[in-house]
């Protein structure tokens, strides 16, 4: 211990904390409403667990959040206001990153073209270029059509494998 009350031990993890910057991820609307569906079957339940454990981790700030104004529009959409207003305070409270129409849709709309050329929906496509615009490491989804999709500069996930990939749990 130094004359702070540190040990060798927190000193070096909070060096490391300081010069590795923090992962920073996109969530879309469909990952977002994942514990709103049907938790009988397996895979949404275990889609669930692994998304909340995700928002409990930029909660307590040890990854980055982008959102965008695709999300705010899908957001206000939901017609269950319980939801909307749940979604909404998260995104209000965490997110670090975010893209607006004003600035961004001409950027995003040009990536997204490319994007649906691959057969990738509209909306998902805007989804994805907010997410790579935002510099985002990861685009988690829960979407199968979107999960298809390849890119050198984003990697797509579902919340499950996303927390197999970062090493999630304490049974490393």
């Amino acid at each position: 211990m130094d004359e702070s009350g540190r040990s060798t031990e927190q000193k070096k993890a909070e060096n490391i904390s300081q010069t590795q910057p923090k992962i920073r991820i996109y969530l879309d609307n469909c990952c977002f409403n994942r514990p709103y569906d049907d938790q009988s079957q397996l895979r949404i339940s275990l889609e669930t667990q692994a998304k909340l454990y995700i928002q409990g981790m930029i909660a307590s700030d040890e990854f980055e959040l982008a959102s965008s104004y695709m999300l705010d529009y899908e957001c206000s959409r939901n017609p269950h206001e319980m939801r909307r207003s749940t979604i909404r305070s998260f995104l209000d409270k965490n997110t670090v990153v975010y893209l607006d129409e004003a600035n961004y849709k001409e950027q995003v709309d040009e990536l997204a073209k490319e994007i649906t050329a691959t057969g990738v929906k509209s909306a998902d496509a805007i989804h994805t270029a907010c997410a790579i615009l935002a510099n985002c490491d990861y685009l988690l989804t829960t979407d199968d059509r979107l999960l298809k999709y390849r890119s050198d500069r984003i990697e797509v996930l579902d919340p499950i494998e996303f927390i197999k990939r970062i090493g999630g749990g304490n049974d490393d």
